[in-house]
């Protein structure tokens, strides 16, 4: 029984170092990258959401037009 509580320690102690030389390996990306990337996103966003607008608005008028109130 200790034994194989020996080897779950050994186990987990492993899977730390794995880890641990995982985190080693991970290349962060410049201020300069993030603030690229954020306006990207930003402005797809914005774009998109114009475009729904847009669709919107453009079939709320036809239907309205078909429809009548």
């Amino acid at each position: 029984m200790a034994e194989n509580t020996v080897k779950k320690a050994g186990k987990a102690r492993e899977f730390f170092k794995g880890i641990k030389s995982e985190f080693k390996k991970i290349v962060w990306p410049s201020f300069r990258t993030i603030v690229n990337n954020t306006g990207v996103v930003i402005t797809v966003t914005i774009l998109i959401g114009v475009i729904i607008f847009v669709l919107d608005w453009a079939f709320s008028a036809g239907f309205m037009a078909i429809f009548g109130r």
